[in-house]
């Protein structure tokens, strides 16, 4: 088996009462401490299949532009989904199946370019996404406990996805065993590696008694067996991939500082930190009721993302 980040941004940050402050408020935190950030998904090669747990950004996306009052700005884009996977030596023919950890469009954004690929998701998600068809296996977790998880679904050999709800209704966890190490694929279950080390939950979850839960579990499992972290919004993840470096809870890995951040020329456009939805004033959203022309800043205060429902603050310029 072989594992491989696919790198598609890089020298972001996050702040601190977004990463830790899902539980006790953002208010106790230091908005002034900022952690790396980036975006990776991964890919699985069994040697008889190309497995990808998520799919990255759209290609059409636009980049963010951060400032002072970012909270997680995913940094510059490296290179699309497709190109990244190519470097890596693989064709999106290859790929069979795709393994989702959750519906948001920067995990999900490429599924549309692996047409031979079977689409394992979360059925709420798969619901909340309108995916349908045949390449769609809304999941059943029908396989039983995966040791502390009580529910999960073998995909290949040595490859578990689990049932892990709690950022969404419909998030899950990828488990691979390779050469005594588990391999945890987790989407955001933590956003840092830091937050898992603290035991602290993000502000971005769909039912924060399950993301309890959930954390719980890993931090359960990851105590009992040799665990590398594979995280999606920290190069914690890929760094810790290309160590093999397992997690010891009572030694968390060294919080490097962010890097220099490039700023460019903002757009007119807005981007949904969380999910990835774009509002172009241009175009409005005359089916809520803002003709196009409607500005990012005229929209009212308790104006919310129409796919993941976090409000204006969450949005960046893009």
């Amino acid at each position: 088996m072989k594992i491989h980040a696919v790198k598609l941004y890089e020298n972001g940050f996050m702040t601190q009462p977004f990463a830790l402050g899902g539980e006790d408020g953002p208010d106790k935190f230091d908005p002034k401490v900022r952690y790396r950030s980036s975006l990776q998904n991964y890919l699985i090669d069994t040697g008889s299949e190309v497995i990808l747990v998520d799919t990255g950004m759209p290609l059409e996306a636009p980049d963010m532009v951060p400032d002072e009052n970012s909270t997680i700005y995913l940094g510059s884009r490296i290179k699309d989904y497709v190109s990244a996977l190519e470097e890596l030596g693989y064709k999106p023919e290859q790929v069979s199946k795709i393994l989702v950890t959750h519906k948001h469009e920067d995990h999900t954004g490429e599924l549309r370019s692996f047409p031979n690929a079977k689409i394992y998701i979360g059925a709420e998600d798969a619901e909340a996404m309108k995916l349908e068809g045949e390449r769609v296996v809304r999941l059943g977790y029908n396989d039983g406990p995966y040791y502390n998880f009580p529910a999960s679904q073998k995909i290949a050999e040595g490859v578990y996805i689990i049932e892990a709800k709690g950022h969404t209704k419909g998030n899950s966890i990828i488990i691979a065993e390779n050469d005594g190490l588990f391999f945890m694929f987790h989407g955001d279950v933590t956003y840092t590696d830091e937050a898992l080390y603290e035991n602290k939950l993000s502000v971005i979850y769909e039912d924060k008694a399950a993301a309890r839960q959930t954390l719980d579990r890993v931090r359960e499992f990851i105590g009992a067996h040799p665990t590398v972290y594979l995280s999606t919004h920290t190069p914690l993840g890929f760094e810790s991939l290309e160590a093999l470096r397992v997690v010891d809870l009572a030694h968390p890995t060294e919080t490097k500082p962010v890097g220099e951040i490039a700023y460019k020329t903002a757009t007119g456009k807005y981007v949904c930190s969380v999910c990835g939805y774009v509002y172009d004033p241009k175009k409005g959203e005359p089916e809520r009721g803002f003709p196009a022309g409607t500005a990012f800043e005229d929209l009212p205060a308790d104006w919310k993302c129409p796919r993941c429902r976090q409000g204006k603050e969450k949005f960046n310029r893009a």
